[in-house]
């Protein structure tokens, strides 16, 4: 059993829980209640240039423990500050040691859109993450299989939800084509091995169709790999540990736009 099966497994113990408290009935009336999303996630990774993504995660699978003193309001304001695009929020909690919590008060502390960034393995996620305040939900085609994605982007759709429909391979950048994805994303960081190699996106680029939304996620450590991202027309990227190391989230962002020099850019394998 790899470590994407085990989230997934625990994703669907903890939806199970989450229902004895609240029904599925009930958290779709709720999010059916609240008004249109608009899609606004997807809507600013829209505007001219090459958007970013920054993430909130406390830790990881692979690298442990990357904010011991995890003060996500604070650094959600920074990211708004510094002019992200969108930000993402893991709300896994037991090897990201994410939480609920940390998208429903980042999502009403800035205003830039959010996404629920965790192992959507039922709907009842989806009717959440938008009672919770994102602005959009990942859909990992590694987890799930064509109908699903079907479903829960109809979802999305009832529910003004983007959703970041997120690929590895040939074959799951087809699936999400096929499913209708208006946003893909694709990992370079593998699945069998936690290896990273930013060339993924290079070689799966040309699969994802112009009108559709293309976000690079993984790997990004320095001004280089954005510019070559930005070179094979890569429409945002998700920036993850090399932000939540950075001791100045401002300065690490200008840095990776090319703005600043980048000699300081943090070097090694990231994960985002």
């Amino acid at each position: 059993m790899t470590i994407l099966d085990r989230l997934a497994g625990h994703a669907g113990q903890r939806v199970a829980e989450a229902k004895k408290g609240i029904s599925l009935e009930e958290i779709r009336r709720q999010a059916l209640s609240l008004p249109g999303g608009g899609f606004a996630f997807e809507n600013a990774l829209k505007n001219p240039g090459l958007s970013f993504i920054c993430e909130c995660k406390r830790a990881s699978p692979s690298k442990g423990l990357l904010a011991p003193g995890y003060e996500y309001l604070k650094i959600a304001k920074e990211y708004e500050a510094a002019g992200a695009d969108c930000i993402s929020v893991l709300t896994e909690p037991k090897w990201f040691l994410g939480s609920r919590e940390h998208l429903k008060e980042i999502a009403q502390t800035v205003s830039v859109p959010c996404l629920r960034k965790d192992f959507t393995v039922d709907a009842y996620m989806i009717y959440e993450a938008k009672v919770l305040g994102a602005s959009a939900v990942l859909l990992i085609c590694a987890i799930l299989d064509e109908g699903q994605i079907r479903e829960y982007l109809a979802i999305c759709n009832e529910l003004g939800l983007s959703a970041l429909v997120e690929t590895h391979d040939e074959a799951e950048v087809s699936v999400a084509v096929k499913a209708g994805a208006r946003m893909i994303g694709v990992n370079n960081r593998s699945l069998k091995d936690f290896s990273v190699n930013v060339d993924n996106s290079k070689r799966l680029r040309e699969r994802i169709p112009p009108d559709v939304l293309f976000v690079s996620e993984s790997g990004v450590r320095n001004a280089e790999d954005v510019e070559k991202l930005r070179e094979i027309g890569a429409d945002a990227v998700l920036v993850g540990e090399v932000l939540m190391r950075a001791a100045d989230k401002k300065d690490m962002l200008s840095k990776l736009r090319g703005q600043v020099p980048c000699a300081a850019a943090f070097h090694g394998g990231q994960e985002g």
